[in-house]
């Protein structure tokens, strides 16, 4: 089976819609998925990726599952550096480097500002619901590894965000988010593809062959929004945000 995971287009977060750049940017999208064939797919309900979402349905003439799990990844804390509430996901790497359970697996979610926020039970809405969704398709979560109950290579696309696609590729991969909310960096309308593995029978895994492609873009020649980017150097004042 083969998973695809596509982050929004340039967002207006305060209407939740996409900006002018970011329909250029889903229609580009949809010239290169509406070449493949999906099995099901699933869209967050958040307006910015049900706007994506649509402009690869409407070529394919389908119709995608809400799910949800599938919305941005919500909890949120005071940041004391920034002086205000942010998203859980969004720390300077001075701070959360140092709290060495945020490498582990499990312990991310268990470090005292993150159970203070609801973070367990949100990853668990996500795990659960990512689960659901891949039994349904014939893998069945188990332990560490995918019992393959009906092995296929069907294709599924999910639309969604940066902060929740990084919670389940952290479920698939088997490790913490947070090396992935801060380490990378999925770009708009930007495609990263898993691949399951089965290397004895009935037992698979899940592979990331690709991660935050934007190949439709740089085809175009658009240059990628700067979105979910922060100042590349200190002296980039215009490029600086909290």
């Amino acid at each position: 089976m083969k998973l695809y995971i596509v982050r929004h287009g340039d967002p207006d977060y305060a209407a939740d819609c996409l900006t002018e750049r970011g329909r250029r940017e889903a229609e580009l999208l949809a010239d290169r998925l509406e070449k493949l064939d999906f099995a099901a797919i699933y869209v967050s309900p958040l307006g910015r990726a049900r706007e994506t979402a649509q402009a690869t349905l409407g070529r394919l003439g389908r119709q995608g599952e809400t799910k949800g799990w599938l919305r941005e990844f919500a909890p949120r804390r005071f940041d004391p550096d920034a002086g205000r509430e942010t998203v859980i996901w969004d720390w300077l790497p001075q701070s959360w480097t140092s709290e060495k359970a945020f490498y582990d697996r499990e312990g991310w979610m268990h470090v005292p500002v993150m159970e203070a926020s609801g973070v367990p039970a949100e990853a668990k809405w996500v795990y659960d619901g990512l689960d659901e969704v891949l039994a349904k398709h014939g893998y069945r979560h188990e332990g560490d590894i995918f019992r393959s109950e009906k092995p296929n290579r069907d294709s599924i696309l999910f639309f969604c965000h940066f902060g929740v696609g990084c919670v389940m590729l952290g479920h698939l991969l088997g490790i913490s988010p947070m090396p992935l909310w801060h380490g990378t960096c999925a770009l708009t309308t930007s495609v990263t593809t898993l691949v399951t593995e089965e290397r004895r029978e009935g037992i698979a895994s899940f592979r990331m062959i690709s991660f935050g492609d934007i190949s439709h873009l740089t085809a175009a020649h658009q240059e990628p929004s700067f979105s979910a980017r922060f100042c590349e150097t200190w002296d980039c004042a215009e490029e600086r945000h909290d």
